[in-house]
């Protein structure tokens, strides 16, 4: 089953030099009775202006990918951790039972944009920590690059059963699904940029996203286009009662 989610279904948030699109992608789905998709809770797409401040604020009970294409942020967290973030140096909160950050924009690289996604962890009152990434390039050119999940060939590890690729198609390629060796698999497939024809009669723009089940369609990049990927277990143990991962019905 293919389910395409348009921009309309996001919420628009806007603050000063704070603007952000929030999909819950669970609200293409209205029979779940549940705003997230399995394990994943929610997904921000972030544009803000250079010199912003984030201030510290708290989390609890989400695990938190900041995975920016533009721009570059200092990051400080309750737990000691400090830290540049850029779109060579991705970010893992895992908040767990407690947990603090702040984020300040850099004016030196220009206005950010980029992705915070809410993971749903496996069981609430985990550990918090905090991970940091370095990518060899910025760009996976037509090929999924593993980028978090569960198991030790993922840089970044996710407390559920939840993984996370990415890959900028170059127009005119086509793609398919990874393959996976796990049962009960569905896809969230999010155009962060570009245009993608998916098998031959549906297309996705940028901020467009699928949800992808009992099927393997074949993607078409119509333009050079920039892709995340999410692969979760549906019927994997999972705790939707974090901050902002958590069912908001």
């Amino acid at each position: 089953m293919l389910t395409k989610i348009d921009s309309a279904i996001k919420y628009g948030k806007q603050h000063g030099g704070f603007g952000i699109e929030i999909l819950y992608p669970g609200l293409a789905l209205p029979q779940l009775n549940d705003t997230g998709f399995s394990t994943i809770g929610r997904m921000d797409h972030a544009r803000i202006t250079p010199g912003t401040l984030i201030p510290m604020h708290p989390h609890r009970d989400d695990e938190i990918l900041t995975y920016l294409r533009a721009g570059s942020v200092q990051h400080r967290d309750s737990e000691g951790g400090t830290g540049i973030i850029s779109n060579q140096k991705l970010m893992m909160m895992n908040a767990g039972e407690k947990f603090r950050h702040e984020e300040l924009v850099l004016e030196d690289a220009g206005v950010l944009e980029g992705l915070q996604i809410f993971i749903r962890p496996q069981a609430a009152g985990l550990k918090p920590q905090v991970q940091f990434h370095q990518l060899t390039e910025i760009y996976s050119r037509n090929q999924w690059r593993k980028i978090a999940g569960k198991g030790d060939d993922y840089p970044l590890q996710i407390r559920s059963n939840t993984w996370m690729m990415d890959m900028r198609l170059e127009a005119g390629s086509k793609t398919v699904l990874p393959e996976t060796s796990t049962d009960d698999i569905a896809f969230l497939f999010y155009v962060l940029s570009g245009e993608v024809q998916v098998n031959e009669d549906l297309s996705l723009n940028s901020g467009e996203s699928m949800l992808i089940e009992a099927t393997y369609p074949t993607f078409h990049a119509l333009k050079t286009s920039d892709i995340v990927l999410f692969i979760t277990q549906t019927n994997a143990p999972h705790f939707d009662g974090g901050m902002y991962s958590g069912n908001l019905q």
